[in-house]
């Protein structure tokens, strides 16, 4: 049997494990957003805490500091992302290989579920949200950030001068996100732009392969190397610079 969409990005982040940090300074500030939100919750003795998409420990380090005595169960789809996140990230808690997409558990028992720069992964959103929200108690809050429509918007423009699509992923407009969360009574989003001078689409292409985040939209493929000389040409002749826009969801369970 082939490999899955899901198998290849379990192993393209899982190959860029031990190096992610190194490249990831947005997504360091999206995490710290996330446990910012989620530090305005109150949460009872012995709390539950699930995490998704863990990558390795950006956001579970900050549930550490802020819940030291909270029971934590941390996930990620890729394997050496787990162990990662176990080994340096000096926080008590149970780690597992789970696609957060699917979850294992089937029942109420968490009081906040979190994830940073997780979800854009997901095959479905809207249902992986209805889903992660069972599993929360009474009272329970989701909270996640996401990747937004506006990301890599000269990335994109650089593909188009070169008659080429881009392989990123169509993310969801914040419309689009608050109406999927419109469902909830008790929900909101909000968005925020981290803008990044990369300098060059060499550069661009650099963080992306060393956050793992390169397997393609389905039905696209890796470009050219023409095909992909046009595009960094075109880009760095933008300017070099890009962005990435980041979709902010918080959901209690009434």
């Amino acid at each position: 049997m082939g490999q899955t969409r899901k198998d290849r990005i379990a192993a393209a982040f899982g190959a860029a494990a031990e190096g992610y940090e190194a490249h990831a300074p947005v997504q360091r500030y999206a995490a710290r957003a996330v446990a910012d939100l989620a530090g305005l919750v109150r949460l009872p003795g012995g709390a539950r805490i699930l995490e998704i998409g863990c990558g390795t420990g950006l956001l579970t380090r900050e549930i550490g500091l802020r819940w030291p005595g909270a029971t934590l169960v941390a996930t990620d789809l890729a394997a050496p992302m787990v162990a990662q996140a176990a080994r340096g990230g000096m926080v008590a808690g149970t780690f597992m290989v789970m696609d957060g997409e699917r979850p294992v558990f089937d029942e109420p028992h968490f009081d906040l579920i979190l994830s940073s720069l997780a979800f854009q992964w997901f095959d479905d959103l809207a249902q992986a949200i209805a889903r992660l929200v069972a599993l929360l108690r009474p009272g329970g809050r989701l909270i996640f950030s996401t990747m937004g429509a506006g990301s890599f918007a000269a990335w994109r423009a650089a593909h188009n001068a070169c008659g080429v699509q881009a392989g990123v992923p169509d993310y969801p407009t914040l419309d689009e996100l608050r109406a999927m969360l419109a469902t909830y009574a008790d929900s909101f989003a909000f968005d925020e732009t981290y803008p990044v001078a990369w300098g060059s689409g060499r550069a661009l292409v650099a963080h992306l392969k060393g956050i793992g985040a390169v397997v393609p939209i389905p039905g696209r493929g890796p470009l050219s190397p023409p095909a992909l000389r046009c595009v960094m040409k075109a880009f760095d002749t933008q300017g070099g610079s890009d962005a990435y826009h980041v979709l902010f969801g918080r959901v209690t369970r009434l």
